[in-house]
């Protein structure tokens, strides 16, 4: 997130990180970095860094489910999948920490950066990262990994359409998503019905699920001295390996990769609709307008525009 989280200070990271990975810590710095988690640098006596990572839960996660996608990257990094940047284990032998409004969890410093769009759809780059999936989607699933299942379910459209009947008064931008997600409810009904048929057609097929990041875009890409690593493994799920793709289809090694147009819309319809429920969850609540706040509505926007 661009802003600083208002409910936990530096000084409280710093606390939970020496509690459980790293004593003597000599620095904290927030970085404002991604969307959807907050993240710090903090570097403890000898120059050793970690990357820090806050997760609030709900409603995509439960303290539970989040432990298993951590626990279940460390497990594919310690079988030997190099891509994996994985969380470090804290004292307890856990790879989270309840820190009351989220949970905390850690991984190495990177010493490497992400690519760029433009960079991320080069030749040579895409060969790296279809190598790094087809490793990942051929692995053995570790005991306990999440199951893919549906962000919204049927009832989703009718109640968006009630929460949208009435003025919003949450916020400076409360109105304008409002109005927007009012203006879609017939749209959201029709993506929802497909999505949930979809949705039913993956599920009869659970054999063939296999581990998959669910996000491994350019901004959860690192590249070091040794190759191309996967950062942010709290999505690790089983699921359709198309889940993986939505970033390569339009790519020269799109044709190659095969996939099942259907389960491509399902995982393109499980993007939109849970971008669009997240949305309408952040603007019906307080805000202030904040950097993220306006970042979240153009999101909102792109979600509501981009498809018929």
């Amino acid at each position: 997130m661009f802003s600083r989280p208002s409910f936990i200070d530096d000084d409280a990271i710093a606390r939970v990180v020496a509690d459980h990975w790293l004593p003597e810590i000599t620095e904290v710095a927030y970085l404002p970095w991604g969307f959807g988690a907050h993240h710090w640098r903090v570097r403890g006596a000898g120059g050793r860094a970690l990357f820090v990572t806050l997760d609030q839960l709900a409603p995509r996660h439960t303290a539970a489910s989040l432990e298993a996608a951590y626990a279940g990257a460390a497990a594919l990094a310690a079988g030997g999948l190099a891509v994996v940047c994985a969380p470090l284990p804290a004292g307890t032998g856990r790879f989270t920490v309840d820190v009351g409004p989220g949970a905390l969890s850690v991984t190495p410093w990177l010493d490497g950066r992400s690519p760029t769009e433009t960079e991320a759809r080069e030749p040579g780059h895409v060969r790296e990262v279809v190598a790094a999936l087809a490793a990942l989607h051929g692995a053995a699933p570790p005991e306990g990994l999440p199951r893919w299942t549906p962000r919204v379910d049927p009832g989703f459209p009718d109640g968006l359409r009630a929460d949208t009947a009435g003025v919003w008064t949450s916020g400076p931008l409360a109105e304008r998503a409002r109005a927007a997600l009012a203006a879609r409810c017939e749209a959201i009904g029709r993506w929802t019905a497909r999505y949930l048929e979809l949705a039913d057609l993956a599920r009869s097929r659970q054999g063939s699920w296999v581990p998959t990041h669910g996000e491994p875009h350019f901004a959860n890409q690192v590249t070091v001295a040794g190759g191309l690593k996967l950062v942010d493994w709290e999505s690790l799920a089983l699921a359709p390996r198309e889940r993986d793709y939505a970033s390569l289809l339009d790519t020269a090694a799109g044709p190659a990769l095969a996939p099942d147009p259907a389960m491509v819309e399902l995982f393109a319809l499980d993007w939109r609709l849970s971008e669009i429920a997240e949305y309408a969850r952040w603007f019906a609540a307080p805000h202030t307008g904040s950097d993220d706040d306006h970042t979240a509505l153009q999101g909102l926007y792109a979600e509501l525009s981009d498809a018929t």
